[in-house]
């Protein structure tokens, strides 16, 4: 089978043209794809707790009348939301503590999705790949995890 696949490729330099592209995309490096996942996953939720801070008690209010997440007062979810908001994506940027992040941030994506906007859930998709990608594969090594990672564990 190989050697009808290899005789088909050796015919058409179409085929090996689109051969060497692909060899050449799958040995791109997950550590330069993890920068791009980093940040794309840290400006969604830096770019809400922005919005959130010129007029704090228009965001209570929205916690209150739109949101309405259960269990919690308003003043407590807006608090707890906001903090994550500022404090996870920076931890994604310079890749420190990457899988506690992204796992936070997926529970309030999955908080989100399920009490707050579930028809949204095509872009909560989108967010949710991004940050299983990260709490799966980890930051990649242009990271102070991996720093850290390979002084306590000698892995690298």
């Amino acid at each position: 089978m190989a050697s009808s696949a290899t005789s088909i490729a050796a015919r058409s330099p179409r085929l090996e043209a689109a051969g060497r592209i692909l060899r050449r995309l799958d040995g791109i490096s997950y550590t330069l794809l993890a920068i791009p996942v980093r940040l794309g996953a840290a400006v969604v939720f830096w770019n809400s707790a922005v919005t959130k801070l010129p007029n704090w008690e228009t965001t209570v209010g929205l916690f209150a009348d739109e949101y309405r997440v259960p269990l919690l007062p308003p003043e407590v979810a807006a608090w707890m939301a906001t903090a994550i908001e500022l404090t996870a994506p920076v931890l994604l940027v310079v890749g420190l503590l990457t899988r506690p992040a992204a796992l936070v941030l997926l529970g309030m994506t999955a908080v989100i999705q399920i009490f707050v906007y579930p028809a949204a859930w095509p872009t909560h998709l989108q967010w949710a790949a991004l940050l299983l990608i990260l709490l799966v594969r980890g930051p990649g090594k242009i990271s102070i995890d991996w720093v850290i990672r390979r002084r306590l564990l000698g892995d690298g």
